[in-house]
């Protein structure tokens, strides 16, 4: 597996040995030997997948303590744009977010630690994204920011949300429990 540095300290960008022939492709998402060498979690709690339709954002999502995780997500259909933002108060990239485009051909995945919030937008009519997690889902830590108010340019004039999604407080009103883990 090889891992790609970015500008978020901690956030890897990865790209999955992957196979393809006359029946299709082959994609090794995980290995727990790899990820161990690169230092990455593997004490995955749940995992799930969403089905998206074109300019649906889901995000910005993440879990507070006690319930905070590490994530790792792969696009396996369709398109998308993901988006990650680092909610760490002591981090020299505090309020910064990246993103990447994600999709089945590139075998790209990004393994995402705890204190960042992530989402997407949904760049085709129907985008499936694959996400694991090493805590299990805790409604009552489950959280996120506002996908319009952290300065990040989304390629969408009018995307869809969830009613959750729209209630999101602001980046700026949002109090965050994360640190720098040293």
């Amino acid at each position: 597996m090889e891992t790609l540095g970015t500008v978020l300290e901690g956030v890897r960008l990865l790209r999955a040995p992957a196979f393809a022939d006359a029946r299709g492709g082959f994609v090794k998402s995980f290995h727990a030997p790899e990820f161990e060498r690169l230092g990455l979690r593997t004490d995955w709690r749940e995992e799930y997948f969403t089905t998206s339709a074109r300019n649906v954002v889901r995000g910005m999502h993440f879990q507070e303590p006690p319930a905070e995780h590490a994530k790792l997500v792969f696009c396996v259909a369709g398109r998308v744009l993901d988006v990650v933002l680092d909610i760490r108060t002591d981090s020299p990239s505090f309020g910064q977010a990246m993103s990447v485009e994600l999709e089945p051909g590139n075998g790209i995945g990004v393994y995402i630690p705890e204190g960042f919030a992530h989402g997407f937008l949904s760049l085709t009519d129907e985008s499936v994204m694959y996400y694991k997690v090493t805590s299990v889902h805790a409604p009552e830590q489950d959280r996120g920011i506002a996908w319009n108010s952290f300065g990040f340019d989304w390629p969408v004039e009018d995307p869809v949300l969830s009613p959750r999604d729209n209630a999101h407080p602001a980046m700026c009103d949002y109090r965050s429990p994360f640190r720098v883990r040293g």
